[in-house]
């Protein structure tokens, strides 16, 4: 099947970005080096294409209730105008999607999967749904662009954009532009650790919002960002990535993603499952390693023991940019505790490294 190509494709290929497959879509991989974008979001600001994560609608009587027995936070706990970390699960407790949603009202709900799970969780999710709710996939008829970093709301309030909402909320808002006004919605969301922004804007109207934001950043050195910077940011906070950290075969409670389960509420997909392994325990569970030496972590690697048995495996790794060292998230078992010394087996070496809890850089996200 031929790649879907982001609404603003024509202008990463003026800004030289190399591009990769990301769960089907062709998307920039990187424009001036991972490590000079990076830097640029922890110390300044930087501007992401997410257009390949998933937009869905989903209106009518009692849109957010009915998504409160399907998903696995409560939504009861946030208002509208505001938004939830929340995770679609199966019957064994397996983690199909970790995902924010949107609720406008009680009967209009904005849900945001991962790209390679969108179609799936909106399947599960429309199924056994009552008759009169409205499911509208915008996949494709939205784009996504993150502004993250210190001078974020610098720059969009510079392009005449509300800045002043708090982390997790969200508000409706008008962008000007020379192609005239855009209707858009800028959310104060992320993924990189940094106080930022996401903006969901129709898919025409893109590139206009993308040269508003560019402009308004001009003077604050705005770096244009992709998905390999987004990748050591997220892992520099440890955020979990599905497919890698979570999947079908790791439940919330391995993941140590307890606080976004709504354990006090009637019920939930899978909700059975992780209660009775919540009571017994896990027998392994996902935790940060940070380098003794000059080891560098990748997904996949072997974990081991200070015996050298192998314990698990390394789910994400790589260099911080941040901190010159390796640094990853490793599922491995429930023996293994924070304060541990555990090896991982790169290239042929076992090279040592402290269990930590992350993040391993400090957040900054409700700065």
């Amino acid at each position: 099947m031929p790649l879907i190509e982001s609404p603003l494709a024509d202008i990463h290929r003026a800004l030289g970005a190399k591009f990769a497959e990301f769960s089907g879509w062709e998307m920039p991989l990187e424009y001036s080096g991972v490590l000079a974008e990076h830097k640029a979001v922890r110390a300044g600001v930087g501007i992401f294409d997410v257009s390949h994560l998933g937009t869905c609608f989903v209106e009518g009587p009692g849109a957010a209730e009915y998504l409160n027995t399907r998903l696995a936070n409560d939504l009861t706990r946030i208002e509208p105008g505001h938004a939830q970390y929340t995770l679609l699960l199966d019957d064994t407790g397996g983690i199909v999607d970790d995902m924010i949603v949107y609720l406008f009202s009680p009967d209009k709900v904005m849900v945001m999967p991962n790209a390679a799970n969108s179609d799936e969780v909106i399947r599960r999710l429309k199924s056994g749904s009552p008759d009169d709710l409205v499911w509208t996939d915008r996949h494709q008829a939205d784009a996504i662009i993150a502004v993250q970093g210190p001078a974020s709301a610098i720059v969009l309030a510079g392009a005449g954009l509300p800045t002043e909402m708090g982390y997790m909320s969200f508000a409706e808002a008008s962008l000007t532009t020379p192609d005239g006004p855009v209707t858009l919605t800028v959310c104060r969301t992320g993924y990189t650790g940094e106080h930022g922004y996401e903006l969901v804007v129709p898919a025409e109207a893109a590139a206009a919002v993308w040269q508003a934001l560019m402009s308004a950043g001009a003077d604050h050195g705005i770096t244009a960002c992709g998905l390999g910077a987004r990748d050591t940011l997220r892992t520099e906070m440890g955020y979990p990535l599905h497919g890698n950290d979570i999947s079908l075969a790791v439940t919330p409670v391995q993941a140590r993603l307890n606080w976004a389960v709504g354990w006090k509420k009637a019920g939930f997909d899978g909700d059975q499952a992780v209660r009775a392994e919540r009571q017994s325990g896990p027998t392994r569970t996902l935790l940060g390693i940070k380098a003794c030496g000059r080891g560098i972590p990748r997904h996949g690697m072997t974990v081991l023991d200070a015996e050298g048995h192998p314990i698990g495996e390394v789910t994400s790794g790589t260099f911080s940019p941040t901190l010159k060292t390796g640094v990853g998230l490793i599922l491995v078992d429930s023996a293994i505790k924070v304060g541990d010394r555990v090896q991982v087996e790169v290239r042929g070496r076992h090279e040592d490294f402290d269990v930590v809890k992350p993040p391993f850089v400090p957040s900054h996200v409700t700065e």
